[in-house]
């Protein structure tokens, strides 16, 4: 079940967000769009009903509570959706997080099917860094995965990324068996060839879904390292771009290969991270429903920095110590993907 709690004002001294375990919380991942032009298999379902424009936090109260973690020790946020590129104005926040005092990465995760035209104007107005979501590498494959996704303009978004000037481009892939598993070696030499990083992620059970059978598609990062090692062999490495990714390096490319494994291998003890998803809910884990509502705060308190920041940091004992995934069951969290923030 999840939890809830009640905020009241009160002095809120300035130190850095930490939950009842110890771990510092210093990365907010914000989600500005629960819309997006794919609908990606393992992420929604095919007939979506997104948010009405009431129930979602506008530009000014996204900006508003980013702030307010920065203020509190918050060095990263990424910006995801949905797909954040489909939010008008968005460049307008990307801005303005930009100059934020203390804010040391401003990054984004993005299918890429917008960033042919967004990709330089990102980078001009402040982001940092991209991952670029790209499950497959045979076009008619890929649209079947998305539902709707042209591939080859998804390439030509990386191409502009990689143009623009960002460095350190990542692709994020979550691979499943039977649908593209065979792609993984593909992949690999796809990022070798374009000196790009990729993260292979094991399919998180949110939301319900009729598409396909979680349980007989899941892959295990064991297994996808092991695949790759046979090629090229792999060599653990301490790098870490301040999220779940758990990285290794190849003695002859400069590209890093990462693995993101909520079932096999539990990185909660880890967590340094939460979620504000754009109907303004603090989601204190990804796994678990533990959150806080802060959409009547900026709404019936705009400007009042004192009680957001106080309620974020109460926020922080409803924290949960771990998530618990489960591929024989049917999933305890019911919101997909794209409610989440990536």
């Amino acid at each position: 079940m999840g939890s809830c709690a009640t905020i009241s004002a009160m002095s809120t001294p300035l130190l850095p967000l930490q939950d009842r375990f110890g771990r510092q919380v210093n990365y907010l991942r914000l989600s500005v769009t629960d819309r997006c032009d794919f609908r990606c298999v393992y992420c929604m379902a095919e007939d979506m009903r997104f948010l009405p424009k009431r129930e979602i936090l506008g530009l000014e109260q996204l900006y508003d509570i980013s702030a307010a973690f920065v203020q509190l020790g918050v060095k990263k946020i990424r910006l995801t959706g949905g797909e954040p590129l489909v939010r008008n104005n968005v460049l307008w926040l990307v801005e303005r997080l930009g100059q934020l005092d203390g804010l040391e990465k401003l990054v984004m995760t993005s299918n890429g099917a917008q960033l042919d035209k967004y990709a330089a104007p990102l980078r001009k107005a402040g982001l940092s860094g991209i991952n670029i979501s790209l499950d497959s590498l045979r076009p008619e494959r890929f649209r079947a995965l998305t539902r709707t996704g042209d591939l080859a303009k998804v390439l030509r978004g990386i191409d502009a990324a990689q143009q623009a000037g960002f460095e350190r481009i990542k692709l994020n892939a979550v691979i499943m068996n039977g649908r593209n598993d065979d792609e993984i070696l593909d992949l690999v030499d796809f990022v070798r060839d374009q000196r790009l990083d990729i993260s292979f992620i094991e399919e998180m059970p949110l939301g319900q879904i009729s598409e396909h059978d979680r349980a007989l598609t899941f892959c295990s990062s064991d297994s996808i390292r092991e695949r790759i090692h046979q090629r090229y062999p792999l060599t653990a490495s301490t790098e870490t771009s301040g999220g779940p990714s758990r990285y290794y390096r190849m003695a002859d490319s400069d590209s890093r290969i990462g693995f993101i494994s909520p079932h096999s291998h539990n990185f909660c003890h880890l967590c340094n991270r939460v979620r504000l998803t754009v109907e303004g809910r603090l989601l204190l884990c990804l796994g678990n429903e533990h959150s806080l509502n802060l959409k009547p705060i900026v709404d019936q308190y705009p400007g009042d920095t004192e009680r957001l920041r106080a309620a974020i940091i109460e926020a922080m004992d409803l924290k949960p110590e771990r998530h618990h995934f489960s591929l024989d069951d049917e999933p305890q969290i019911v919101r997909f993907m794209n409610t989440t923030g990536g």
